[in-house]
């Protein structure tokens, strides 16, 4: 099923079960309104490295270079349109970013396309404007285009997801480390590389196979498990984010609640540009989690 079909709740008296399943449901309609916005990860449709001398980009407006000082947008000499937004000023920018950081610097119309009016009776072209994301990769500088008009987005219908399981809803033992430790991992993209910061691990057993996984330190400091599995039809990896007990601080342990139906696909599943990172080696669960979202294609 995709995710917003409505639930098949069973009859049972488990009124947590149920609940559980309602609230799941919510949640995945959440998680698709999300994707779709204009500019969110259904819209990806390039990725250039900057280069080392001003040249133009692929459907980029301007010329662009990367130096030491970061990276450098000018308008060249041809006429079209330009890149607008704070930062950058009449076509040219000059700025940086930090390792594995992004942002957005502005956004173009492309030549012929006309930008539509508000109300417009697809909600999810509200504009047609292209965001030119900038992002540091393994010491690099690039490109990345945010299109609306992307086709991944235009024909989004839902994320495949497994059904809700209230069995896969676990508890976990948790062990958070005193002090963060530093991983090198691999990233979707070929020939990059992410640091990442070991916060703890985790034992994940289901019937009598227990296996123990890093976690990692995700954004606003919550830690996050990113896993393979042996499941068939999902993504080459996925993420999670566990709940830990009230009060667990580190160099403690304790028992984290790991709800698996909410298991996610990184960006990189819904398209080739993506550059998310790789799960820490031995993050590998040797069975299938039939639970969370399924491979969007």
């Amino acid at each position: 099923m995709t995710v917003t079909d409505a639930p098949r709740l069973r009859r049972t008296t488990d009124q947590g079960a149920d609940q559980g399943a309602v609230a799941w449901a919510r949640r995945r309609a959440d998680r698709e309104r999300e994707l779709a916005v204009p500019h969110g990860w259904l819209s990806l449709t390039a990725f250039h490295w900057l280069p080392a001398r001003p040249e133009p980009l692929p459907g980029v407006p301007g010329l662009w270079l990367a130096d030491d000082a970061g990276a450098h947008l000018r308008p060249g000499e041809a006429t079209g349109p330009l890149v607008e937004g704070p930062d950058v000023r009449g076509g040219a920018f000059d700025g940086d970013v930090p390792e594995g950081g992004s942002t957005i610097l502005g956004t173009f119309l492309p030549a012929g396309r006309e930008p539509l009016a508000p109300g417009a009776p697809d909600e999810r072209a509200e504009t047609a404007t292209v965001a030119v994301e900038l992002v540091r990769r393994t010491g690099r500088l690039a490109i990345r285009l945010r299109d609306p008009h992307a086709r991944a987005r235009l024909d989004f219908a839902g994320v495949p997801a497994f059904d809700h399981d209230p069995s896969w809803d676990l508890t976990a033992p948790v062990r958070l480390h005193a002090e963060p430790r530093d991983l090198v991992v691999g990233a979707a993209r070929p020939g990059l590389v992410h640091r990442v910061r070991a916060v703890g691990e985790l034992d994940l057993t289901r019937g009598d196979r227990t296996v123990t996984l890093v976690l990692t330190g995700g954004p606003g400091g919550a830690p996050t498990l990113l896993f393979s599995d042996e499941a068939a039809g999902v993504a080459p990896w996925r993420v999670v984010r566990p709940e830990l007990p009230d009060g667990l601080v580190p160099g403690t342990s304790g028992t984290a609640r790991l709800d698996l139906n909410g298991a996610l696909n990184l960006p990189f599943a819904f398209g080739d540009h993506g550059t998310c990172p790789a799960p820490p080696p031995g993050n590998h669960v040797p069975f299938a989690v039939t639970a969370g979202e399924r491979a969007p294609r």
